[in-house]
This record gives C-alpha cells, structure tokens and sequence, in this order.
C-alpha cells in the first residue's frame, strides 16, 4: 500500500517598494505591486488550481485528500486583494478533506533568532487557521521546511490552551546525507522521541524531495530523460514504494500549478488525471490521506537525527540561501536587535488609544520585514541556485535589495528612537 500525502505551501510576501535614504515615512510596502501579483498568481494558479481540487474531492467521493500551509501574509493578502480566493480555501476546509498546517503567522526565521516571536506567531498562524477555517493545526511545517534536532524538541514543547502538546508532528525535507540506507517512505522521530500531541512520540514526515522536484520543478523540462511525464507514469513511481515503506510525501509550493508549470505544460492535467491513476496502479490498495491521518495510522520506524539546520532550498539543504553572506546576516541581526524595545511598545499600557495604534502598526510592520523573501533576495549565489533566487526576486541585484531593505529598517528604528523619547516610556532599559 501506498499512502500519497500532499502538502502545499501557498505564500506570498508583502514586497517592499522602493525606499531611499532620503525618504521619511511609515509606508513601506507596494500595494500596487503585491495587489497585481496577488492577482496575477490567483488568476494562473489558485483559482484554477482550487477548482481541480474541489472537483477531485467531489469525483473521489471524498477519498482524494491533500493539506495546506498558508501563510498569514498570504491570507492577509487575500483578504485584500483577492477574498475570492480566500472564500475557495474555505470551500475545501468545508470538504473535510483538507488539513491545514501550522506555520509562523510572518512566514518568518524567528526560530534561529526569537523563540519569544517564534512561539508567538505560532500561536497568531493558528488563530488565523481556526477563524478562517475552523481547524486547529495538529502538523507543522517551520518557514521554508527549516529543521533540526532542536527545532523537533521545541516543537513538542508548544502546548495547548490544556496544557498538553499540540502537535503530533513536524514536515520537514528527507535528506540522504541524514537518511544514509534509510527512505522518506517511513515516519521517523526526533533522537529522543519527544512526546507529541495523543502521548505518541512526535512524527517526523519527510519530504519525498525527488517525486516531489519531477513536479515542480522538472516538469516542463523537455531536456529531461522523462519528459513528458504522464499521470500513470507518475503513478508508477509512486506505487514503487510498496514493499519499502508505506507514504510517499510530496510537498511542494502550491504555486507549481500554472504560475512555475504554465497552464500550456499540461500540469493542471496531469493533476487531474493523478488520483485515478494512483488507484488504478494498484487497485484497492493505494490512496491518499492528510498528514495528521498519516501519523495517526503509522508509527515511528526510528530516529531522524539532523544536527545541523536543514531546509528545501537549493543544492545545500541548509541556510545559505538567507545566511549565507554578510549582507543576509547584517538584516536579520538588524531586524532582530530592536524586537525587544518594539514588543515592550506593543503592550505599554501607559500609552494613549492613538500612541498604542502606532505601536501596533509598528510591530505589524516590523513583523513583515521579518518574513524570509526579504532575505532570500540578498543571495549572492550563482550558476542553478543563483537563477532560481533571480526568478523569485523583484530587484535588480542582491545588493538592491539589501540596501532598500535596510533603508526600510532605518526608518523603523527611527520611529522606534521616537517613542523612545516620551517619558512615558522605557525603551531599551
């Protein structure tokens, strides 16, 4: 039997515009921009893509089930610029074939800097995720599948308004150099086997990262040996993994559907034509089911130990791609030193109902500066890696967008020195 697990990450980041030294005001982000990419990216992915899975669940009867990782900018966003899709989100939320996962609410690296902020927007994420949807997420999945050893112990210690742990498990990649012989096809723990949500030891899923990356990203690729790559190809695939496991994980971003495979690539097809190929590969035996299903059918096979910090991102599977020069190291320790002195403002109580609106319009924008594409951009990596960070990218260099960006975070601390000077407050003591 083989159990497919999809998981989509659907996110988008409030880019900045462009922002000199010179400027001197609290309005950093291009509406126009993110409005016109918000809806270019719903028109070509998300609308249509959201149909192909609501009409999958209807002609499975149900049996066709896959999971989400929204991002709360990308829900803001759509609350803004495209409730439309927002509204069809909540269609599949209502199918009950749908999970969504927990994330950090600013799709953010808090983890590596602020617990205090990680823990936070943990919790902000899965307010969003139940006022939107009227799910609690039971699974997480850190930004940009950022894991360690460390990140699965804290995980297991985030606890629910009762007092026990929230969640049964964490998504992250299934990387060789920490498998070795060993495939993604089981659940595995953390060393240690911390206790999750249900008193079971939290579950690891890792990422299928080759099934995964033959649909993102090698899909339209005519010089690739398995081009064109069909349905029941596909599901050939899938089904080899009887007899060596029992999950096939495939995560992906969500926008691989018509914004990074254009409509024309035939992937909207191919989709559609997937679950019946996966049942019909092996009838009766092969199906799809959500994360939390997953690790509440099967149980650890063993330990997952990953020391170092992992990720989906590039070559590495490590850091680089938003640490890995000094550009990227300067805005993240920037932005993180005046969390402290921002967070005490947010809940000042000495401050008047219009002094404690600005502090909160503060922290709300400083908490978008912390999201990880403001990083991301400043990659000075070249040849495959360096092509893939130019796509994503809205500047001309990475040397742009590190200095718009701390441009932006200059402004921010200026705001911040000026609340500073009321005697009302005590800032930085």
């Amino acid at each position: 039997m083989a159990s497919v697990v999809f998981y989509f990450q659907v996110h988008q980041p409030f880019r900045i515009k462009p922002y000199s030294v010179f400027d001197d005001h609290p309005f950093y982000f291009d509406t126009e921009k993110n409005g016109s990419i918000c809806q270019k990216v719903a028109d070509k992915c998300y609308r249509p893509m959201n149909r192909v899975l609501l009409d999958l669940i209807k002609e499975n009867d149900g049996n066709f089930r896959c999971a989400f990782s929204i991002s709360g900018v990308a829900i803001q966003q759509f609350e803004e610029f495209a409730p439309d899709v927002l509204d069809q989100f909540k269609q599949l939320a209502e199918t009950g074939c749908v999970e969504f996962l927990a994330e950090t609410s600013h799709h953010s690296l808090s983890f590596l800097y602020s617990r205090k902020e990680f823990e936070q927007q943990v919790d902000a994420h899965t307010k969003l995720m139940q006022e939107h949807f009227n799910q609690t997420p039971v699974v997480f999945r850190n930004t940009e599948l950022v894991y360690s050893n460390e990140v699965g112990h804290a995980v297991s210690k985030i606890m629910d308004a009762d007092g026990n742990p929230r969640f049964k498990g964490v998504c992250c990649e299934g990387w060789d150099h920490y498998l070795g012989f060993r495939k993604p096809s089981y659940i595995y723990t953390p060393p240690g086997a911390p206790i999750g949500a249900g008193g079971k030891p939290l579950g690891l899923l890792l990422k299928n990262y080759r099934l995964s990356d033959d649909v993102a990203f090698r899909f339209s690729n005519r010089g690739w040996t398995e081009w064109p790559l069909s349905a029941e190809k596909f599901a050939g695939w899938v089904n080899n993994v009887n007899g060596d496991g029992f999950l096939v994980n495939l995560f992906m971003d969500y926008e691989t559907f018509g914004e990074h495979q254009w409509a024309d690539t035939g992937i909207f097809e191919f989709m559609r034509a997937l679950p019946k190929a996966v049942y019909d590969v092996n009838p009766g035996q092969n199906h799809f089911i959500t994360p939390s299903m997953a690790l509440d059918e099967f149980t650890p096979v063993g330990e997952y130990d990953v020391p170092h910090y992992l990720s989906w991102a590039d070559t590495e599977r490590d850091l680089s791609a938003w640490l890995g020069n000094a550009m990227q190291a300067n805005a993240l320790h920037e932005t993180y030193r005046i969390e402290d002195n921002i967070r005490k403002l947010a809940v000042d109580t000495s401050l008047s109902a219009e002094e404690q609106k600005t502090a909160g319009y503060l922290l709300e924008d400083w908490r978008k500066l912390t999201t990880s594409d403001h990083f991301y951009y400043m990659c000075t990596k070249y040849w495959a890696d360096g092509d893939v960070h130019k796509y994503f990218s809205p500047y001309d260099s990475p040397y742009d967008a590190y200095i718009n960006f701390m441009n932006v975070l200059d402004n921010v601390q200026a705001r911040l020195a000026e609340f500073g000077k009321k005697e009302t407050l005590k800032v930085g003591s």
